[in-house]
């Protein structure tokens, strides 16, 4: 499987829209909440639109305006989301007004925009476009099989271009909700000491990024992706072990080409047990790096990863915001992303740099 990133946006907690350095400077919060860096969207969305826009669609909108303009692509052959949580601050509208007005004379508006698809049918919208449109609500699958999905478009040649989203938005009341469940930590925390205070919980975080996917490369493509592969619910982690090894092999992906893990810790010492053991056998000796204290966990945050290295591929450098001195030497050719959420939703995407002479006939 091989398929071309033609271009890459993100709206993230850091500072990653638009034409500027990679991560060169990281932003450090002290709270388990990390919320996006939302640019001046009238740029890229008309101002009597934005009135009307929740946060994620305006959030997932703009990111996809700016990854298709990179590209310089105008209308792709298909557009397709993965999204968890929806527009949560829609439906929380909605909720409130039902029940603050007793289910009665209620504007329907709030609930059309709460739905999970209204980020890729806003994005249609705008663009006029009437080809392939699908949004994936998998959980924290979503954006795997939403990037899945296009794959077999590309591969099945029923498209060239393939838009490709993952986002997720985070508000109070998700947020204190999940917090309940203990998913979060109790106690306000850096985000850049996340690594050292092994406790339970993690910091919550919220984005939007797009990818443009191509069947043929061109001189704009970021990386190669190489393989993607998704483990559901392993019976244990030798189970695990062996289900990402068969995949990896399906793929034709040799370990030993593999220069970086960028792997999911999240701080939590439950979760982070498993990328302990992964990382002693399977990526034994491979140099990693972490990507969750810059953007938090969610559903979708498997998106920032690819986005993140995606970028470093393109640079052929490892930004020093975040990197440790085991990677920050290395000029990866060849990069593999490890996440899983609850050790229930696990998966691994494998990214290679570009050759501009080699790729393109």
């Amino acid at each position: 499987m091989i398929m071309y990133i033609r271009s890459a946006a993100a709206i993230s907690p850091q500072n990653t829209f638009g034409d500027q350095p990679l991560l060169a400077d990281a932003v450090e919060y002290n709270n388990n909440l990390l919320k996006a860096i939302e640019p001046d969207y009238k740029t890229y969305i008309d101002a009597k639109l934005i009135r009307r826009m929740s946060r994620i669609i305006r959030m997932g909108v703009a990111t996809a305006s700016q990854c298709l303009q990179d590209a310089g692509v105008q209308q792709p052959s298909a557009i397709i989301t993965g999204t968890a949580y929806g527009c949560l601050e829609d439906t929380g509208i909605f909720v409130s007004r039902m029940i603050e007005q007793e289910e009665q004379m209620l504007s329907p508006t709030a609930f059309i925009q709460s739905t999970h698809n209204t980020v890729g049918a806003q994005i249609a919208l705008m663009l006029q476009c009437t080809n392939y449109n699908n949004t994936f609500v998998h959980g924290a699958f979503s954006f795997e099989n939403a990037l899945l999905d296009g794959v077999l478009l590309l591969k099945e040649n029923e498209a060239d271009t393939v838009l490709i989203g993952g986002m997720d938005e985070l508000t109070k009341y998700s947020h204190d909700i999940l917090k309940r469940f203990g998913l979060y930590k109790r106690e306000d925390i850096s985000n850049f000491g996340l690594f050292n205070v092994p406790t339970k919980g993690t910091i919550a975080g919220e984005g939007a990024a797009f990818f443009l996917l191509a069947d043929q490369p061109s001189d704009r493509d970021y990386a190669r992706l190489e393989a993607l592969s998704i483990v559901y619910k392993p019976k244990n982690i030798e189970a695990l072990k062996e289900e990402i090894l068969r995949s990896l092999e399906s793929q034709s992906v040799d370990l030993n080409e593999i220069d970086l893990i960028i792997d999911g810790r999240n701080g939590d010492i439950k979760n982070d047990a498993i990328y302990d053991e992964v990382q002693k056998t399977i990526f034994r000796n491979k140099p990693s790096l972490h990507f969750k204290h810059l953007c938090g966990e969610y559903p979708t945050a498997a998106s920032f990863a690819l986005w993140l290295a995606a970028n470093i591929l393109k640079a052929g450098e490892i930004p020093p915001t975040v990197a440790n001195d085991k990677v920050k030497n290395i000029q990866p050719q060849k990069v593999l992303i490890y996440n899983h959420s609850q050790n229930i939703h696990h998966s691994v995407m494998v990214l290679s740099a570009t050759d501009v002479k080699k790729n393109i006939h």
